[in-house]
């Protein structure tokens, strides 16, 4: 009987942390991270069909985002400083990426791997999901720095202004409703929350 090692790598996301040139209070890892983006992104989808009569598939957007920094099991989180510091960084990182999500699905039975492909190949079709994962990434990573500076840690303040600033300038109004009736509450305590 074949063995297939792609579920056991998946599994080993929570050994990938995030923010690795930071001081952190709390570590993050990528299977954290992408439960965390897969709520948003579901969120953001939801917002979408009910407040912008958009007609996005809510679950595959939250599913797009479970495997979002999946090949990074093999590539490690490289940070962003690094990752977007130039073009040919940028673009050398893209084929590594694409590399590694290739090794991936060959890691599946062949009867399996147009299943998880769009996972790692952007298809057509999901492109506005896409968009959607990508907001709730950059949230995500708002959540973090909120999170961090809560906590006193300075490391963060400037993390903070920059994720801030980006979040304002995403032109997606499932965004700017999210922004404007959810993330105030990330700011606040647990007792704050449950007044």
């Amino acid at each position: 009987m074949e063995s297939y090692n792609f579920f056991a790598m998946v599994n080993r996301m929570k050994m990938i942390d995030r923010w690795a040139l930071m001081q952190n209070t709390s570590k993050e890892n990528i299977a954290e991270h992408s439960h965390s983006v897969a709520v948003i992104a579901h969120a953001l989808a939801l917002i979408g069909n009910r407040e912008f009569s958009k007609n996005y598939n809510a679950e595959r957007a939250a599913v797009l985002a479970l495997y979002h920094d999946t090949t990074e099991v093999i590539t490690g989180d490289m940070p962003t400083p690094v990752k977007y510091y130039n073009e040919d960084i940028k673009s050398v990182y893209k084929d590594i990426e694409r590399v590694a999500g290739e090794r991936l699905l060959n890691m599946l039975p062949d009867d399996y791997k147009s299943d998880f492909a769009p996972f790692f190949e952007k298809e057509e079709g999901d492109l506005e999901l896409w968009k959607l994962v990508k907001a709730a990434d950059k949230i995500s990573a708002l959540i973090k720095c909120i999170e961090e500076t809560r906590m006193g840690n300075r490391e963060f303040e400037i993390a903070l202004k920059a994720q801030e600033k980006k979040i304002a300038e995403i032109d997606l109004p499932e965004v700017k409703f999210f922004t404007e009736h959810f993330l105030e509450a990330y700011y606040l305590t647990l007792d704050e929350h449950t007044k």
